[in-house]
């Protein structure tokens, strides 16, 4: 009789753990389509720095969640005086206006400059060496007339639901912004995350 009650027993609690589990899976599979939900929504939006509002403070290069940020300088070409002396290119007080390191104002020599006709010059943005720190965004903005701004570039960001850089920003320059519109460019107006026309 001792060894009839021990399965009994052990019956007993199989079958107490199989509901367990099916009532587990039960509300998993309610559950489903609320989570399908909630992740549809960070889809729709994308992060985006607003060059308006960025002060140029570093902390783009340095908290990211990617080795190398995913926030890029960019020029808006259609701005830019393409001018001999660049604030965003050269040094302060620099003596010579020409490519040599020590003259450069990027870390990384990411800002190329390429010579046109006199007196023009274009500057261009290797993305693959911008560690996205601003210098150049700085000085374009304090000497120039701020055709360099920094942005999220999308094919890099893995669009992180509470972005690091974000948390961090003491501008608080960082929004969701729609995906079909990922972009901020310097000089347009953006209000809660769409297109003035």
């Amino acid at each position: 009789m001792n060894g009839k009650t021990d399965r009994l027993e052990n019956r007993r609690e199989f079958f107490r753990r199989l509901g367990r589990w099916i009532g587990l899976g039960a509300l998993g599979l309610l559950g489903w389509p609320l989570l399908g939900r909630r992740r549809a929504a960070p889809a729709d939006t994308v992060w985006q720095l607003d060059p308006e509002k960025c002060i140029q403070c570093g902390n783009c290069a340095t908290k990211c969640v990617l080795a190398l940020s995913a926030v890029k300088c960019v020029h808006a070409y259609d701005v830019c005086g393409y001018c001999n002396l660049c604030g965003g290119y050269h040094q302060p007080y620099v003596k010579r206006l020409d490519t040599a390191a020590e003259n450069q104002l990027c870390p990384t020599s990411a800002l190329v400059r390429t010579f046109i006709e006199e007196p023009y010059y274009q500057y261009d943005v290797i993305e693959e060496r911008c560690i996205g720190c601003g210098v150049c965004v700085k000085g374009c903005g304090s000497f120039g007339n701020g055709s360099l701004h920094l942005q999220v570039r999308h094919d890099r960001c893995v669009n992180c639901n509470d972005c690091a850089i974000a948390r961090q920003c003491p501008a608080q320059a960082f929004r969701r912004v729609p995906a079909d519109r990922p972009y901020l460019m310097r000089g347009e107006r953006w209000k809660a995350g769409s297109r003035k026309a």
